[in-house]
């Protein structure tokens, strides 16, 4: 049973406002490591520890007051000139924020938390009397960045020797500004970097082992925070479409009656009309509910990248930009684990040490980038540095090696095309495997979370300055633009993402490459798929048109009999009985039924003996013919 029989309540809004300060917390400790003598940010950081003490204290989670009182005691000491901050200081403090992090993911499970380890709560209070010598020494520091990942999947191969097996030596040149900067590789000494000797020697980390603490639920949120403003509108609209049912019922039953004369048609006309603005607007306005700011999964990576470069000796800052942009809810919260993953190998594999920059006439601080804006239907997000960039040649060669793709493919890719060759799965494996690096997360583990969101990824980088890794998503889930095609007189829905444009299959123009189909587009050499075949059909004509669709890692042609233009379709998943490419159903507005393709499943067998690809150099064994 709950320790919180009774309080269930108010423990979800203790906690959703309680993680909320952390973060800020986290975020501004971040900034007063730069900025140590700024008493506003030691205010802000001395209320934030007060408020959630006082909200432990409501609920009787002593243990977490006991951590919160002795940091705000700690905190008042500083922002009164009693104490002055040092990095060994600022370790015992973010060790703080993690067990009380820790300690709210206890709480969410319904249970009150267990004790803090005692070495932190002495050092805590050692550390407020004034007593810096008697702190405990420190276990490994990068146990906060660590602690809010998730477990790596056993078997996936490990993605972050990438950077020690294809990156050339740094070259000294300019940096790239922060802005269009991004992901960068590690030279060719090795995988997992060791700190320098002169790295600082972090202070206080809870002991690891005998048990450990159980960290923050991985349960998604079922709860939302909506502007009282959004919720206003749609009550509006709803009453207003109120009166316009009424309308459109007097209506009916006046045409019932016999009266049917131009006046009453006309009636009819505008009652339907302004029932179809008001439902359209409603609908924006509720899809306006699940939107969030995306700053709010923003807040949190400052705090990783700071800790995972403490532990390197690196100097790090990580540039948020457009907290402001919003994003589905769900959304947010499945580009936790690829952001997470993409932001640690910038700041461990991508950055060089403050004396590789220093002999490249680089500055000292690396830049690391976190960006996001809205492009039209789409998000874009983007993860930057200004580090070693990636060497094309040298990841061509290394896929070869890997029996990836053949010395012949390799030839025909450009450096954009030989950059997506890290997202294939297997293009790098590690027998090494750091603390900081973890176990087997592969690239091709980010991408396909990025694709599970219909989204898709770009690469793109320069030796000796860096790499950028460009993420767009639709801005909602619950609404996917589509493509509707035709078989026969039979529509399908296509992810608008994934097309680039539209063009007639001329048959003298099709040509036979290893006896399989493929068409030159602007010197580009695709393969022709017949949609027929794919879904496993008999293929009965020839297809007259083609979809050229564009992944994260290949380019190809589908081919259609006609097209039944664009839609906005909104998704309705087959919950007890799914067949194997199909995404989900939506509805026509003359009610038909139309299936909503998932092509990365039906493209998985028509690529598996012959994987094209990259750039579209081979062709698939389903081809039009």
């Amino acid at each position: 049973m709950s320790d919180f029989a009774g309080m269930e309540d108010l423990l979800q809004d203790f906690l959703q406002e309680a993680n909320d300060l952390l973060s800020d917390v986290d975020n501004k400790l971040v900034d007063l490591e730069k900025s140590p003598d700024d008493r506003g940010l030691l205010n802000d950081i001395f209320r934030g520890f007060h408020t959630i003490k006082g909200g432990a204290g409501f609920l009787n989670a002593t243990e977490l007051v006991t951590v919160c009182h002795r940091t705000e005691t700690l905190f008042d000491k500083l922002r009164n000139g009693e104490l002055s901050l040092s990095p060994e200081l600022m370790d015992m403090i973010m060790a703080a924020t993690k067990t009380v992090r820790d300690m709210f993911g206890e709480l969410s499970s319904g249970v009150q938390p267990s004790p803090a380890e005692a070495d932190l709560l002495e050092n805590l209070k050692a550390a407020a009397e004034g007593n810096l010598e008697a702190l405990a020494p420190p276990p490994v520091a990068a146990q906060a960045a660590q602690a809010v990942l998730p477990a790596d999947k056993p078997g996936d191969p490990n993605w972050e020797a990438l950077h020690a097996s294809v990156s050339g030596e740094a070259k000294s040149g300019e940096v790239i500004p922060a802005a269009t900067v991004i992901h960068s590789a590690e030279n060719e000494s090795g995988g997992g970097q060791e700190p320098p000797k002169s790295a600082p020697k972090p202070v206080v980390a809870p002991k690891s082992g005998g048990g450990g603490r159980r960290v923050e639920s991985a349960t998604r949120e079922n709860t939302i925070r909506v502007d009282t403003a959004r919720l206003d509108q749609v009550l509006n609209l709803s009453g207003e479409i109120g009166l316009t049912k009424n309308r459109l019922t007097s209506l009916r039953a006046d045409i019932l009656g016999g009266k049917n004369d131009s006046e009453t048609l006309h009636a009819l006309d505008q009652a339907v009309s302004q029932l179809d603005l008001l439902v359209s607007d409603l609908q924006n306005s509720v899809m306006k509910t699940r939107m969030q700011p995306i700053g709010r999964l923003f807040q949190k990576y400052p705090r990783i990248a700071r800790d995972l470069a403490r532990q390197l000796g690196k100097d790090v800052e990580l540039v948020l930009a457009g907290e402001e942009t919003e994003v589905d809810k769900n959304m947010i919260e499945d580009l936790s684990d690829p952001l997470i993953h993409l932001i640690r190998n910038a700041v461990d594999h991508g950055v060089e040490s403050p004396d590789e920059r220093a002999a490249n006439g680089k500055p000292a601080k690396s830049l690391v980038r976190l960006e996001a804006r809205q492009e039209g239907d789409h998000i874009v997000l983007i993860v930057a540095d200004d580090g070693h960039g990636m060497n094309a040649e040298r990841i061509r060669a290394k896929a070869v090696e890997k029996g990836l793709i053949t010395e012949e493919e390799a030839n025909t890719l450009d450096d954009r095309q030989s950059f997506n060759l890290i997202l294939l799965p297997g293009f790098s494996t590690k027998t090494e495997i750091s603390d900081v690096s973890g176990r087997g997360v592969g690239m091709d583990v980010v991408k396909t979370n990025i694709q599970k969101l219909n989204g898709s990824i770009d690469i793109r980088s320069e030796p000796g300055k860096g790499s950028v890794f460009l993420i767009s998503l639709p801005l909602t889930l619950a609404i996917l633009p589509v493509l509707l095609v035709l078989l026969g007189d039979q529509p399908f829905a296509l992810p608008l993402s994934l097309v680039r444009e539209i063009l007639p299959i001329e048959r003298d123009k099709v040509q036979e490459v290893g006896g399989k189909s493929t068409l030159v587009v602007r010197g580009e050499i695709l393969p022709v798929i017949s949609l027929v075949r794919l879904l496993g059909w008999t293929q009965e004509r020839y297809p007259e048109y083609g979809v050229l669709m564009q992944t994260a890692e290949r380019s190809f042609i589908l081919g259609v009999d006609s097209f039944a233009g664009r839609d906005d379709a909104v998704i309705k998943s087959l919950e007890d009985f799914r067949p194997r490419g199909v995404a989900g159903v939506t509805t026509l507005s003359n009610g038909q039924i139309v299936l909503i393709l998932d092509m990365k499943e039906l493209l998985s067998d028509a690529f598996q003996q012959l994987d094209i690809g990259r750039g579209g150099s081979r062709v698939p064994s389903l081809d039009v013919a």
